[in-house]
């Protein structure tokens, strides 16, 4: 979840509300300045770099970093004769990019050129597609999938309550130390050991999942319950506590948490990608310079 994307505030279904007597208007957008040096990457060579990035929050849509225009290398941008019009920000000018070793990338970047005044923010700024470009960057560090959301948090807490997870009378998994973990918007997610598990109920199935702030998702059926459990094999480094350990989806498999069976809550839903790209395992498996 982000500020404008998934269940957040800013999105078309929080999972919370504004405690204000009227009702918001139906489309908030927040601009914000990032305040972390980004920089593009583009036929291997730096095509932007800036510190002073300005980031959109629309909502349905993953953040987007804005560059300052005289942070684009020079020649990087081709003006095209294509111009959109975006509902809330109005008239928007596509540009062709160039980067080194003569790659060229068709209306991958734009730009706002008919902003209104309460916009202005924006004003003289590039945005630049997620997947013509070869690379984004917060300095050394390579990030994959869309720009960071300062608003999007994960915390794992261990614990000792008891979860246990069956298929009819079979133990699936039964537990007194697993490990939660929360993640801005969503409902808590619990993983269990694999010490903890019958490896013998899991059947690892094709289609893993990407998400940008833990890492690549293995799935498994359970019987006939098809990809009913998941588990990051090697999960990113800011969530390494839960790497290698199995969730289980609570709505396919029978999920009890100190005797209190867990059922699918607000937030528990997870939307697979943004109406504006998707999120492609690819990005990581293939892609050179991801991170590990």
């Amino acid at each position: 979840m982000g500020l404008a994307w998934q269940q957040g505030p800013l999105s078309a279904g929080p999972v919370g509300r504004f405690l204000v007597p009227e009702p918001l208007p139906e489309r908030l957008l927040f601009a914000e300045r990032l305040r972390r040096r980004m920089r593009v990457r583009f036929g291997g060579s730096w095509i932007a770099d800036s510190d002073d990035v300005v980031l959109l929050h629309e909502p349905g849509r993953y953040p987007v970093a804005y560059f300052p225009a005289a942070a684009v290398t020079p020649g990087a941008l081709e003006p095209t004769d294509r111009v959109t019009s975006h509902p809330d920000l109005g008239a928007t000018a596509w540009f062709t990019v160039h980067g080194g070793g003569d790659r060229t990338a068709p209306r991958a970047a734009w730009q706002f050129v008919g902003l209104p005044d309460h916009a202005k923010d924006l004003a003289d700024r590039v945005a630049f597609a997620w997947r013509p470009m070869d690379a984004f960057y917060e300095e050394d560090e390579r990030i994959v999938g869309h720009a960071a959301d300062p608003y999007h948090r994960i915390d794992v807490r261990r614990t000792s309550r008891r979860l246990e997870v069956r298929d009819g009378d079979r133990v699936i998994a039964d537990t007194s130390r697993p490990l939660v973990l929360y993640e801005s918007g969503f409902a808590p997610r619990w993983y269990v050991p694999r010490a903890d598990v019958d490896p013998a109920a899991l059947t690892e199935v094709g289609g893993q999942t990407f998400c940008p702030y833990k890492g690549l998702a293995s799935y498994y059926d359970i019987g006939r319950r098809r990809r009913a459990a998941w588990s990051y094999r090697e999960a990113w480094p800011e969530v390494r506590a839960v790497a290698d350990l199995v969730s289980f989806e609570p709505d396919l498999i029978e999920v009890r948490l100190d005797g209190r069976r867990l059922a699918l809550e607000p937030g528990q839903s997870v939307v697979p990608h943004g109406i504006d790209r998707g999120l492609d395992p690819d990005e990581i498996l293939h892609q050179e310079g991801a991170p590990r």
